[in-house]
């Protein structure tokens, strides 16, 4: 029997459904697993401005909550002993770096981790370059190290995902979008979801809007980020249909609450095993924490591919306890698992708002109320 009554799901709908009457996002999907068993599923608004209803099968991108999509399919390699956790990146993409410098001593821990000292260059800011995988690896190659290897803990927005992706690409043969999809999305009967829409895909992804500080929202003091400029090109089928494993997951809340459904109950859900109790374990322990992240500017605990809570601005809850873990995605996404309450929860919007206020406000809300009511 689900821990979730249905009065508590009345009142958790009743919150989902106001965030659309005053406006937070056109549209919206909420999906939470309790126990490895789906308690609910809610979809509601409209996929844009202008657009269609929403349903439970309207794909949305993910932005940064694609992360956890491409380092699982890392972690189940390394339970293959393709690679481990301190090989150097170089020991398996040797054009990476050049042998002897600084930078050929960054490893797989440090790229999952957002300590590999390359948080940002060139590449985040040509979009036209995206949908060339050959020409970013290329850019990749050519960055120098912002940081020593392991000095620094900070936010590596899009290279994190090109880093896991070329290593995935290098030690299995196989492209990121193809292994992910063999190693996760298939066995987890996650068919709206993947890394980038493939050539035989209509492009019926929900429209992002990307809303001004503080629109239809109480103004707390000054505003944060250049949010909506960030989330515009994202809305070009040719982003679509690129592979930025960092950034432009196309799926939806019920294939992401399944995932954390999964890795809350130890890798495996309905018989179907992804990964082993003790790499799950393992990727998510705790690898680097900041007070002020360099590249975001906030509080950030990271672990192998994932941000653990337990800080003020983890968006799995007000208080959301330090075993939690999960990922968000740019002011419109968020998943989260709970292993201690077997809990996967998923919340997907076309709304980006402000990620530091807005969107944790309006995701902490739901979190809460799910929190609230498991019993």
């Amino acid at each position: 029997m689900s821990r979730l009554t249905e009065t508590d799901r009345e009142r958790i709908a009743a919150l989902f459904y106001r965030h659309l009457e005053v406006g937070l996002h056109h549209g919206a999907q909420l999906s939470v697993y309790v126990d490895g068993e789906r308690a609910l599923d809610l979809a509601g608004g409209v996929t844009g401005p202008d657009g269609e209803a929403e349903t439970g099968e309207t794909r949305h991108v993910l932005f940064s909550s694609t992360k956890p999509y491409g380092a699982v399919t890392l972690h189940s390699l390394v339970e293959e002993g393709a690679l481990e956790y301190d090989d150097r990146v170089a020991d398996h993409w040797p054009e990476f770096a050049e042998a002897g410098t600084e930078k050929a001593a960054v490893t797989v821990r440090q790229a999952l981790s957002h300590t590999a000292g390359l948080p940002r260059g060139e590449i985040d800011d040509r979009p036209d370059l995206w949908s060339d995988w050959d020409a970013v690896v290329e850019q990749l190659e050519a960055m120098d190290l912002v940081h020593s290897p392991g000095a620094v803990p900070a936010y590596h927005a899009l290279t994190f995902g090109w880093l896991v992706g070329e290593l995935v690409r290098r030690v299995s043969g196989t492209p990121i979008e193809e292994a992910a999809a063999e190693r996760v999305f298939e066995p987890l009967e996650m068919a709206d979801t993947g890394i980038g829409l493939r050539a035989d895909e209509d492009d019926n992804v929900a429209t992002l809007v990307g809303f001004e500080e503080f629109d239809r929202c109480r103004d707390p003091g000054e505003g944060l980020g250049d949010h909506a400029e960030v989330a515009a090109p994202f809305n070009d089928e040719a982003i679509h249909r690129s592979v930025i494993p960092a950034a432009n997951g196309i799926g939806t809340a019920g294939d992401m609450a399944r995932f954390y459904a999964c890795l809350a109950n130890g890798g495996e859900l309905d018989g179907v095993r992804i990964l082993e109790p003790e790499t799950v374990e393992r990727m998510t322990r705790l690898e680097a924490e900041t007070e002020a992240d360099g590249t975001i500017g906030r509080e950030a605990r990271f672990c192998l591919g994932f941000w653990k809570g337990g800080t003020t601005v983890a968006p799995y809850g007000s208080l959301s306890p330090e075993r939690t873990f999960g990922h968000a995605g740019l002011g419109s996404s968020v998943g989260w698992a709970d292993p201690e309450e077997n809990i996967g929860f998923s919340y997907v919007t076309n709304g980006v708002r402000d990620g530091s206020y807005e969107h944790v406000a309006r995701v902490n809300a739901l979190a809460d109320a799910v929190r609230l009511a498991i019993r």
